[in-house]
């Protein structure tokens, strides 16, 4: 066996490789202090602070946190019902505080953070990278896209650039900036692991998902490329500890702008509507209907009065595109639909009777637009729900007569002490029938303060009795 003998010269040369090694590899990383100089200066820390009432919760039945199995939280402030207590002990005020991230779209003050950031806070604190601290107005928000504008009286305030979503890739380099645990002007950097994912009850998002690491406080704050511009709203954590796991989801910038050029308009979202319960298609149901890929969104059922029913499409259709835009699975519908401006056209592919047809039908308004208007402000106060009408599908899917659906349960609130939860379909208080927001208004004024009530609901197609004690 010959026996390598390493000369001067080879140990020099073997020197000089390792280092050419390792020069060629920092060089291939990327490099993110330029980026960091020139965005820190938009970027804004964001603190909240709201005063609740306090006291022990209504004795229920059911609910506890055993039933809250939610993995994918917001960065701060889990608005979890509180634990059942028994009795009701004397109410007291508490302030709550809250810190998040944000930065500034516009150089006259406006500011675009999370949603969940500024939910129900009673003021709102702007701090700028020149350490002033401004009050900041709330323009608008939305619970659907977790997307909230801000504006402070200021001018000639640093703007970051934006970017175009729609161009990245899975792989390339990202970078954060934000306050996590409060820690300002904190920076982080990762790759975009995923592109287009839809999370549970965040249907109209198809988040950017990265391996940046965030933690509580970066919310709301920019998610950059390594041309400096912003692609993202930093908003999720998947997480079975309450830290960051490796997972981390931001809200593309193209869908955070578009929410905020409507808030700014008209101070709400406007999404389009068509009336459908749909459900994913598995590869028996496409064999079935004869289908070569498991792809699109199968109609199960339609709402009577609405765009789809109204425009000719029938229980059984598959949906396989919106405008050209194909629908790989059903969570993708809600998502290019809810982008399309009501009233307007839209030209829908679909599978049917094994037959690629296409039909157009002119969209409704999103249900959502009309449910703060159709719940009033005393019933808001006094249970602190919103609710809208149950349709008819759902009625004769649950067997019932009336009912009404609940959109929004306010934090804190008697609805929210007692588990309440969106979804969850109302039917009787105090065992009288409900069947709209005028008569659970109604039946609620008569109520007394004093004593528990029950009240009759189903969730998950079952139905069940909790019982609450009004303000």
């Amino acid at each position: 066996m010959k026996r390598l003998v390493l000369t001067p010269t080879l140990w020099l040369c073997f020197v000089v490789f390792l280092m050419m090694g390792h020069n060629a590899q920092a060089q291939s990383l990327p490099d993110f202090t330029e980026l960091v100089e020139n965005a820190a200066p938009g970027v804004v820390n964001i603190s909240t602070s709201r005063t609740i009432q306090r006291g022990s919760g209504p004795s229920i039945q059911g609910f506890g946190s055993q039933d809250i199995p939610e993995i994918f939280r917001h960065f701060f402030g889990d608005n979890f019902p509180a634990p059942p207590s028994r009795g009701q002990g004397p109410r007291r005020s508490e302030e709550r505080q809250s810190l998040g991230s944000g930065f500034v779209i516009s150089a006259d003050g406006y500011v675009l953070t999370n949603a969940h950031v500024v939910e129900d806070a009673d003021e709102i604190l702007v701090r700028l990278n020149d350490r002033r601290e401004l009050t900041a107005e709330l323009i608008g928000s939305d619970s659907q896209t977790d997307v909230a504008l801000l504006k402070v009286d200021a001018n000639n305030l640093p703007v970051l650039n934006l970017g175009d979503s729609d161009d990245l890739r899975v792989g390339e380099w990202v970078a954060a900036i934000g306050s996590p645990f409060g820690f300002d002007y904190s920076v982080t950097a990762g790759i975009v692991s995923a592109i287009n994912r839809t999370l549970p009850r965040d249907v109209y998002v198809p988040f950017i998902q990265t391996d940046v690491a965030i933690n509580p406080g970066n919310s709301g704050g920019p998610l950059f490329n390594l041309k400096g511009e912003v692609v993202g709203i930093n908003s999720q954590i998947f997480t079975r500890s309450g830290g960051f796991m490796g997972l981390s989801f931001a809200i593309p910038i193209n869908v955070a702008m578009d929410v905020a050029d409507q808030l700014r308009d008209d101070g709400h979202v406007n999404r389009g509507w068509l009336g459908v319960m749909i459900q994913p298609v598995s590869r028996d149901l496409a064999e079935s209907f004869g289908m070569e890929e498991a792809v699109g969104a199968l109609i199960a059922d339609l709402d009577p009065d609405g765009p789809a029913a109204q425009g000719g499409l029938q229980a059984g259709d598959v949906i396989l595109e919106v405008n050209g835009e194909e629908v790989e699975r059903s969570s993708t519908l809600p998502r290019l639909i809810g982008r399309v401006a009501p009233g307007s056209d839209v030209a829908l592919t679909l599978m049917r009777d094994g037959e690629e047809v296409t039909e157009t039908l002119k969209l409704g308004s999103w249900p959502d637009a009309d449910a703060a208007h159709a719940s009033d402000s005393d019933s808001q106060v006094r249970l602190g729900v919103s609710v809208v009408e149950v349709d008819e599908a759902t009625r004769e899917r649950l067997n019932i007569s009336g009912g009404v659906e609940v959109r929004q349960v306010e934090p804190d609130s008697v609805a929210a002490q007692a588990g309440l939860r969106v979804g969850d379909v109302l039917v009787s208080i105090d065992h009288r029938s409900v069947s709209s927001s005028e008569e659970l208004l109604s039946v609620i004024e008569e109520l007394p303060s004093d004593r528990a009530i029950p009240l009759r609901l189903y969730r998950d197609g079952r139905s069940m009795f909790v019982a609450l004690r009004l303000e």
